[in-house]
């Protein structure tokens, strides 16, 4: 697995740019600003207009309960706050979402 890191304060835009040019497997999502919400709700909606909708989303950061389940609503794979620290997991679930998401992609 490769891991790509764009940097900080990326655009919904941008986001979707880099996952459509690298043709990624995953795109993974760290908001730490409480925005969680609507910055994921654009990017899914800009990865759905670049033809991505197949690649699964994941998302971490200091979530409430209630959002989580409003983000997996919206879309998203899995969601990940600081009570998920068992890295082995998060590595297995990774591989499960991107198996189960596109089993024909290269």
């Amino acid at each position: 697995m490769d891991v790509v890191y764009d940097g900080i304060r990326l655009t919904a835009e941008a986001i979707a740019a880099a996952a459509a040019e690298r043709n990624v497997h995953v795109v993974g999502l760290s908001i730490l600003s409480g925005s969680h919400l609507p910055l994921v709700a654009d990017v899914i909606a800009r990865m759905k207009e670049a033809g991505l909708q197949d690649v699964p989303v994941v998302v971490g950061g200091i979530i409430p309960p209630q959002d989580a389940s409003a983000l997996k609503s919206a879309g998203v794979a899995e969601v990940y706050t600081p009570k998920d620290f068992e890295l082995n997991r998060i590595m297995a679930d990774l591989v499960r979402i991107v198996e189960d998401s596109a089993p024909d992609r290269d």
